[in-house]
């Protein structure tokens, strides 16, 4: 005698309302039909144990409806998505996700069709790389999964792993000046001093022009190469005594700008570890100007604006090392007199100016 298998639902009828309902017979959950009528009722009950026992074929079916919308679905493999990603955001970005798409951890998914990846293809990928891959691997599923590539996330948000971040911070004075003391080129010696006083990122700092700085209102003014932000900085007397060793036109640092970022940031690294130096880089001079500034009293609004942020939360993170301390209220001999930054100048009239 052939064995009945198991209904995963059961039928029900409830005499208050006249509605037929079904209940799992696993989990006792119960569920209106929305009917009254037998018949109606009956139909729905076998498609709900049904879709129950052939998952499968559901899929296969949702499958063949999907490709008759898109007919590369079944065949588009991560690659494709892949290159779509390196398209967005500036051509630095552009760059960097490229160099980070072709290490060996996404070797795993290159070719496979992104229909028939498993949330165990992608945590294998997570697995054999780091917070870079974490970061590059998360912004390609939701591509796809905004690109309706795949039925749905494969790997639910909240379930995406958090990678452990190496602690940012910026470099120190007394590090700075072991670095300028032990740095034999002096443009280099120059540009590493430049990064200290204006909290530039690299490139910007290594690209920067005498036409840069207004010698009338002693304002130094660029535009961020990553956000497209404008800088406005009073060019204090630091800066001013620097800008004397430097050249009155074209790059100030004419060497330093032939370099690449990797390149730049390689020099930096072999000086730091003769030096025995460890925990920073080239950034970590905008973390010590955010960090300074914080420490110093300056308004937030001027920070964020000086080294061209264009979120406060992402300026917050950069400040967060900083330690502030407060003077006594109850000391009325020790007032507190507000910091006075350079008020704004008209924004209209200095990006006129700066171009």
């Amino acid at each position: 005698m052939e064995k009945t298998v198991k209904q995963a639902f059961r039928l029900f009828q409830r005499k208050r309302d006249g509605y037929f309902y079904v209940e799992n017979n696993d989990t006792g959950d119960q569920r209106s039909l929305g009917t009254k009528d037998r018949a109606t009722a009956k139909l729905l009950f076998e498609a709900e144990n049904k879709a129950r026992r052939e998952p499968a074929l559901n899929l296969e079916f949702a499958r063949i409806h999907a490709r008759a919308a898109d007919p590369k679905l079944a065949t588009r493999t991560w690659s494709e998505a892949m290159e779509e990603l390196s398209r967005h955001g500036q051509a630095q970005s552009q760059a960097r996700c490229r160099r980070e798409m072709a290490s060996k951890p996404f070797n795993g998914i290159r070719d496979k069709p992104i229909m028939t990846t498993t949330a165990e293809d992608l945590k294998a990928v997570l697995k054999r790389g780091g917070s870079a891959t974490n970061n590059y691997l998360r912004r390609l599923h939701n591509l796809a999964v905004d690109n309706r590539w795949c039925f749905g996330a494969i790997i639910p948000p909240k379930q995406w792993e958090k990678p452990a971040r190496a602690e940012k911070r910026g470099i120190t004075l007394d590090e700075h000046r072991k670095i300028i003391a032990n740095e034999q080129n002096e443009e280099r010696r120059n540009y590493y001093e430049f990064l200290w006083l204006i909290g530039a990122a690299q490139t910007d700092a290594a690209l920067m022009t005498a036409e840069r700085v207004n010698r009338e209102t002693k304002v130094l003014s660029y535009q961020r190469m990553k956000t497209k932000e404008w800088c406005f900085l009073q060019v204090g007397g630091s800066l001013e005594a620097l800008l004397t060793r430097l050249p009155r036109q074209g790059f100030l640092f004419p060497r330093i700008a032939m370099l690449s970022d990797s390149e730049r940031s390689a020099e930096f690294a072999r000086r730091r570890r003769l030096l025995n130096l460890s925990g920073i880089s080239l950034h970590s001079y905008r973390y010590a100007w955010a960090e300074r500034a914080a420490e110093a009293g300056y308004s937030e609004r001027h920070a964020q604006a000086a080294l061209g942020h264009a979120s406060n939360v992402v300026h917050r993170a950069y400040a967060k090392k900083a330690h502030i301390i407060c003077p006594p209220l109850e000391s009325e001999g020790n007032k507190i007199i507000p910091f006075q930054p350079v008020p704004f100048l008209n924004s209209d009239s200095l990006r006129q100016a700066a171009l």
